[in-house]
């Protein structure tokens, strides 16, 4: 919130006055105008900080980055999201996190991998996260500053979405023949505190057939928000995919699914600024 204070017209002497002598009223308005500066301030340094929204990440058109140049990871904002990259028989895979400005939503199979179902970042931004859960360690995202967030955006990928709805030589079609079976697709998001200690876990269902009435039956095709408000200050975020679609290796259903925007929670931010705000109305 920000106003403009409306003085009475002075004189030229009058503005070479000290503060003390200045009206009190006026000095009123003066400090109100100046904390609300500072809070304004420190709000949009705090915010653009804590948040990341992957567009400030560089791709050609089209294209996506998948850690093939071994770095180890990428950072958006304030948040590092790690990936690993190995070559086997001169055939690259990866897991943990990457990340896409591609548009495409009709491309399925692995080939939809990069691709966000909904055919552009949250908002209609271009570029977005894409998640893939390996087998050594779950996708995280560390943050540089422990801190509450109020939530993060998902959607599917082509790849899954493709796969949820038509199945595939290993996995089922989500419904079954009859579009009674119960199924589901579940990503739980833990947090972590600096001493790597569990904070809480957050679930939220990317796909969701166990409605008694199946119009009302699901399978995310929008980027939709994830309030992470009950996990309190964290340092790390783990990502975890469970399905109930498994055979003997664990899921049959593709581990993937999308990321973008992660927001701080508005309170940390607030605080943050007020204590600006109270320093400087202390000096004075």
């Amino acid at each position: 919130m920000s106003f403009t204070a409306r003085p009475r017209p002075v004189s030229r002497n009058a503005l070479q006055r000290t503060e003390p002598h200045v009206p009190a009223r006026t000095q009123t308005y003066v400090m109100a105008a100046r904390m609300a500066c500072v809070l304004s301030l420190a709000l949009a340094g705090t915010s653009a900080a804590a948040i990341a929204t992957f567009e400030d990440l560089t791709l050609p058109p089209e294209s996506y980055w998948n850690g093939a140049d071994g770095s180890g990871g990428f950072r958006s904002g304030a948040a590092f999201l790690d990936n690993r990259y190995t070559v086997y028989d001169d055939a690259g895979f990866w897991d943990g996190f990457a990340y896409s400005n591609r548009t495409d939503t009709e491309t399925s199979s692995l080939e939809g991998q990069y691709n966000a179902i909904s055919g552009s970042g949250q908002g209609g931004s271009k570029t977005y996260g894409i998640a893939f859960v390996g087998w050594e360690k779950p996708p995280t995202l560390t943050l540089s500053t422990p801190q509450q967030l109020t939530g993060l955006y998902v959607t599917n990928n082509n790849y899954a979405y493709d796969d949820l709805i038509h199945g595939s030589g290993i996995s089922k079609p989500f419904g079954g023949e009859t579009g009674d079976d119960p199924d589901w697709l579940k990503l739980s998001i833990t947090g972590k505190d600096t001493e790597e200690n569990d904070t809480g876990t957050v679930d939220f269902y990317l796909a969701d057939f166990r409605f008694a009435d199946n119009s009302q039956d699901y399978i995310l095709d929008t980027w939709e928000f994830i309030d992470l408000t009950l996990l309190g200050e964290v340092k790390t975020l783990q990502f975890a995919l469970d399905s109930s679609d498994k055979g003997a290796f664990g899921m049959n259903t593709p581990a993937y699914f999308c990321i973008d925007t992660v927001v701080p929670e508005p309170a940390t931010i607030l605080m943050l600024g007020l204590g600006a705000l109270f320093a400087v109305r202390g000096r004075k």
